[in-house]
């Protein structure tokens, strides 16, 4: 698929830059728009949600504009984005737990101890499974901007993993739903590579 016929929506959900993420799309000649309206977001030939902050309030927000039930029918592309991405789990232990989306089996739980917390900082990915078209061309040895306190396990649905105190899931993909702990919008070159792969899609 080509630039030109990209038609990207992001929701906006979170407390996310998305200035950064529309300059990152446009870097890479994709054009977005910003909707929480069903409609414009079920038309989108691939939809990103991204968010910064906890996961009970953004649960709350997509239920009360009716989101949840929209993203949870989408059959494209979709990337999930560091909190974004773990409302595509099931279920998180923030803040005394809360239901998620659900797409994707598993759950979200603090990150292990570490000498600093939450991980704030840039890191290295380690392939955990077969190799996934969200990742053609990264290599062990990139680098990735990371900003959370939170993070899944490495499970079966893992296509990256990075370590802070013990590993977790850096990248994952499961169907049509894809999601990245890391922030691709700050992370120069690799990570404008990850989101060209996605929208390649």
């Amino acid at each position: 698929m080509t630039a030109r016929n990209v038609r990207s929506v992001v929701v906006p959900v979170g407390g996310a830059n998305f200035a950064s993420l529309a300059r990152a799309c446009e870097g890479i000649g994709v054009a977005v728009e910003f909707s929480d309206q069903a409609a414009r977001i079920a038309a989108a030939t691939h939809v990103i949600l991204p968010g910064v902050g906890a996961a009970r309030p953004a649960m709350s927000a997509l239920r009360e504009r009716g989101l949840a039930r929209c993203l949870t029918r989408l059959t494209q592309p979709v990337l999930g984005i560091c909190l974004g991405m773990q409302l595509l789990f099931e279920r998180s232990d923030e803040g005394g737990g809360c239901d998620m989306l659900g797409l994707i089996p598993g759950g979200v739980e603090r990150l292990a101890p570490a000498p600093t917390w939450p991980h704030m900082g840039w890191n290295t990915l380690e392939n955990a499974n077969s190799p996934h078209r969200l990742l053609d061309g990264i290599g062990r040895g990139d680098w990735f901007y990371f900003v959370h306190g939170h993070a899944a396990r490495p499970a079966a649905h893992s296509i990256a993993t990075s370590d802070f105190g013990a590993p977790f899931c850096a990248a994952v993909a499961h169907g049509n739903f894809q999601g990245v702990q890391f922030h691709p919008e700050k992370s120069s070159a690799s990570g404008r590579t990850v989101l060209a792969n996605f929208f390649a899609q």
